[in-house]
């Protein structure tokens, strides 16, 4: 624990802490963690049984008081939060990566133990902000794309819910407060618009952003008079804006400072079809003057799942690419949540494979297009977008010159037995029920490599520390290649120590990202312009 003003850190330690936040009240906070594991099995183990705590500062850990269990359910998430008052705490349970329960305590009844909101693991729905004695509710509960609802806690059932926000056809990001307003943030074709509201849900303004990209932000105390948020696009370094909230005045706080002209790029957005003739949207980014040869080094990357969306954002590493005539593409392919939970869903379990359709089509798109060709296109993900890239590289190996799989989920049969796993069931399904067993076993990177096959140059990435994903997959994956690749394009492993789930230092960082640019410029006979 660190005392922010003076930076100074305090005695407080605390061990077996995850998927966590810390939710301040009085002299401490509550926290969820879990028992300590077996000596060994600190980073594979099955994270079972979360529990919350609450630790009051100054004290060691083994005085927490155990604030909320549940013995007969070793497969749940649980968090708590507090509101700005500290009237209230709310606890969300959850069985997976969504679909949530949601339960309140009244901290100033002594004694009283969580009572229910919302019942049930199918819908997505969290507490805002209290108004009085009643919650503001962020759900997707009748409305795919989100909306906001007043809910009293006396009599939480749906049909005594107030709409404050309707759904819209844009899905809805998210919702804030600040200083006595409301601020909801949308999505409409992956750039945001944000919106001010008073409590009541009446509009009051749009906040006009710098231009079309991604701003997030836009939340504050009660008595707030000024809020913070920060806009970045492909070629607009993140840059934090002050918006005073009573005369909607916005103006730069802190800028980003980049060796960069963002007048010598284009970042575009196409829609391309996927092979059920889904409309897909993707980013282009290049340098002006590309011309379509057919020739240009390009960089494919997506994600592909979980509600998560993947927005226009500023990244220093992709100028190597640019300034040497290379194009990042980014097809916001089904399963993330870019247009809301179908298209979440359409992703998903027995959905599956048309994420990697989308992805296959936007590789395709780009050769059509002569941005590139197969002998130009890397394809690159993280984690899910690991498995998604793994997938497509064993589906339809001849369409890519590189692939980046990085700490990616490869082994599908047995996913769900390290670490949380577990959690993953309900965007992927379970081996252990037969239909998902062959639904899984259709597309399981590791399980679809076949013997003879020549595979685009592979260099696979992972970090000893991971414990979301562990090493293991990457591990199985690269030498089950190893064994089976035919031809002259190295497959090759690059294991990052003391890191983590894609996270470690800044220089180890730096060099992760100069060896993968350095595999794929030599790969594809790029000379680079320094």
């Amino acid at each position: 624990v660190m005392e922010v003003e003076s930076k100074k850190e305090l005695s407080d330690r605390l061990r077996w802490v995850k998927f966590s936040g810390a939710s301040w009240h009085g002299n401490g906070f509550y926290y969820g963690g879990y028992d300590k594991p077996e000596k060994g099995q600190e980073l594979t183990a099955r994270n079972e049984f979360q529990k919350v705590f609450y630790h009051k500062l100054g004290d060691p850990q083994t005085k927490d008081k155990l604030v909320y269990e549940d013995k007969e359910h070793p497969f749940r998430y649980k968090g708590v939060d507090v509101t700005e008052g500290e009237e209230y705490m709310f606890l969300n349970i959850s069985e997976g990566t969504h679909g949530n329960e949601l339960y309140y305590k009244d901290l100033s009844v002594k004694n009283m133990k969580f009572r229910p909101l919302i019942k049930g693991f199918e819908f997505d729905s969290y507490v805002i902000d209290n108004i009085g004695d009643k919650f503001l509710v962020f759900t997707n509960i009748d409305a795919p794309n989100n909306r906001v609802i007043l809910m009293d806690p006396k009599n939480p059932d749906k049909e005594n819910w107030k709409t404050i926000i309707p759904e819209k056809p844009e899905v809805l990001r998210s919702a804030n407060t600040a200083g006595g307003q409301l601020y909801c943030s949308y999505l409409k074709d992956v750039t945001t618009r944000v919106y001010q509201h008073d409590l009541t849900g009446k509009f009051v303004k749009e906040i006009e952003l710098p231009g079309l990209g991604n701003a997030y932000g836009f939340y504050g105390k009660r008595e707030d008079k000024i809020l913070f948020y920060t806009f970045t696009s492909f070629t607009s370094p993140p840059t934090i804006y002050k918006y005073d909230i009573s005369s909607g005045e916005t103006e730069v706080f802190r800028k980003t400072e980049v060796k960069f002209n963002p007048e010598d790029y284009v970042a575009k957005q196409v829609f391309y079809q996927s092979k059920d003739k889904t409309k897909v949207p993707m980013f282009i980014v290049h340098k002006k003057g590309l011309k379509l040869n057919g020739n240009n080094p390009t960089y494919l990357y997506a994600y592909g799942g979980f509600n998560i969306s993947r927005l226009p954002s500023f990244s220093p590493a992709l100028i190597v690419l640019l300034e040497n005539g290379g194009v990042y593409a980014m097809p916001n392919i089904r399963g993330g949540g870019e247009y809301g939970e179908k298209w979440h869903r359409a992703g998903m379990l027995f959905n599956k494979q048309n994420v990697f359709d989308d992805f296959i089509a936007a590789a395709e798109y780009l050769i059509r297009e002569k941005y590139t060709s197969k002998d130009k296109l890397a394809i690159a993900g993280g984690s899910n977008g690991g498995l998604l890239v793994g997938a497509c590289m064993t589906q339809q190996p001849d369409l890519y010159k590189v692939v980046f799989p990085a700490v990616g989920v490869m082994d599908m049969l047995r996913y769900h037995k390290f670490t949380v796993g577990w959690g993953w069931v309900v965007e992927y399904g379970s081996s252990d029920e037969e239909e998902h067993f062959k639904n899984l076993y259709s597309y399981s990177p590791l399980h679809n490599i076949k013997e003879g096959v020549a595979y685009p140059a592979t260099l696979v990435t992972t970090a000893d520390h991971d414990d979301r994903v562990v090493p293991a997959h990457s591990f199985k994956f690269i030498a089950e290649m190893q064994e089976k690749h035919t031809g002259n394009n190295p497959v090759l492993i690059r294991i990052e120590t003391r890191s983590g789930h894609g996270a470690s230092s800044t220089t180890k960082r730096i060099e992760e990202i100069s060896d993968k640019w350095a595999f794929m410029f030599y790969i594809m006979g790029v000379k680079i312009d320094y």
